[in-house]
């Protein structure tokens, strides 16, 4: 690409803001040109406006520190300089709605994290190695915004990521029956062991909607595009039970399938292995060059030795072994705040971009 897309961040002081912040310091297609958050941020240096609060391992980028933080809601201001933006708000969901689509209505592309639009009919929520072919239902949804440009495309939940991957590589041994329960890392409610000291040494057994996500969410990256909406798949079943527990990045899952086809272990170990989809054939920047890996060791995957697989936008897997009620189960990990937030938002942008849905304005 000759010429970098200019990029804004909206959330920006967020942990998942800063790690959009983070993945474009260097990135070969894009460059931050506004960082854009709460009105009590607004006016201040981003360093300043995050105020100690700088969450990743890497140190904050020298060149954005200065960067004088505006308010999200100039949003004329904002959308006159940039060519898309990357949404990870911190607001209640219908408030995110209406921005997010404010900015679409302004003609520029809203890439997001956010859990608010993933249900919204014409909004298209991708996971890219699956399905790519649900940006064709964005042309429906400029016609309801009456938009020519603009328009919206959201992530999926970070705590599918770990299975559902391994689920869609076994596609043709048909899959029809999931229990999975995934052991969710702190970064995954923004928070880390400074702000939350409660959660060490502990294990909470609820995460407020999580489970609900992780049973249908993977359905409707499943579905199919028909009459300008994404309509979700019925198969497989899956039922969960999510944990929040002493981890600061990686979700696990184990998991439990029943399948219609018959496999071999070796078969079923393959198909993950050799998975790929169009990142990996577009060889667009973020994409994992092997997205799943299977690891023969009975010990892993591990979150510490793990985790950071293919610069974490990759998922690890083990175990896998018959199962004496279902047929096989497994455990997978994938990194929640890369391949799960904004890392995934990042890969999302990349192949919208390729496929020429976001441009130079």
């Amino acid at each position: 690409m000759s010429e970098k897309l200019k990029v804004g961040i909206l959330g920006a002081t967020g942990m998942v803001g800063q790690r959009f912040v983070s993945l474009m310091e260097n990135h070969p297609w894009y460059e931050i040109v506004v960082l854009a958050a709460s009105e009590r941020s607004a006016g201040k240096s981003y360093e300043e406006a995050l105020g100690g609060r700088w969450s990743i391992e890497t140190p904050l980028p020298e060149k954005y520190k200065g960067m004088i933080v505006q308010n999200i809601n100039e949003i004329d201001d904002i959308c006159s300089k940039v060519d898309f933006v990357f949404s990870a708000v911190n607001m209640p969901k219908e408030e995110i709605k209406k921005i997010e689509e404010a900015y679409a209505q302004h003609e520029v592309p809203v890439v997001s994290n956010n859990s608010a639009h993933r249900w919204t009919p014409d909004v298209p929520m991708i996971l890219p190695e699956i399905n790519p072919g649900h940006i064709e239902v964005i042309e429906a949804q400029k016609k309801r915004l009456g938009t020519k440009h603009g328009f919206i495309a959201v992530k999926p939940n970070c705590s599918i990521q770990s299975y559902t991957p391994v689920l869609e590589a076994w596609k043709e041994f048909e899959p029809y029956e999931v229990i999975v329960t995934t052991y969710q890392a702190i970064s995954g409610a923004g928070k880390n062991f400074d702000t939350w000291p409660e959660m060490v040494g502990n294990v909470i057994p609820f995460i407020s909607g999580e489970e609900d996500k992780s049973e249908r969410e993977p359905l409707r990256i499943w579905g199919h595009v028909e009459n300008g909406e994404i309509v979700p798949a019925t198969v497989p079943k899956i039922t969960s039970q999510c944990i929040r527990v002493p981890v600061l990045y990686g979700h696990t899952a184990a998991v439990f399938v029943k399948m219609r086809k018959q496999a071999t272990k070796e078969q079923l170990i393959q198909k993950m292995n050799e998975f790929r989809g169009e990142p990996q054939d577009l060889d667009l920047p973020s994409a994992p060059k092997q997205f799943i890996k299977y690891m023969e060791e009975d010990n892993r995957p591990q979150v510490t030795l793990d985790v950071n697989y293919e610069h974490g936008m990759g998922v690890t897997v083990g175990r896998l072994r018959p199962d004496s009620v279902y047929d096989w189960k497994f455990v997978g990990l994938s990194h929640n705040t890369l391949r799960g937030a904004a890392g995934g938002a990042v890969l999302c942008a990349e192949l919208l971009t390729a496929k020429g849905l976001i441009t130079k304005r």
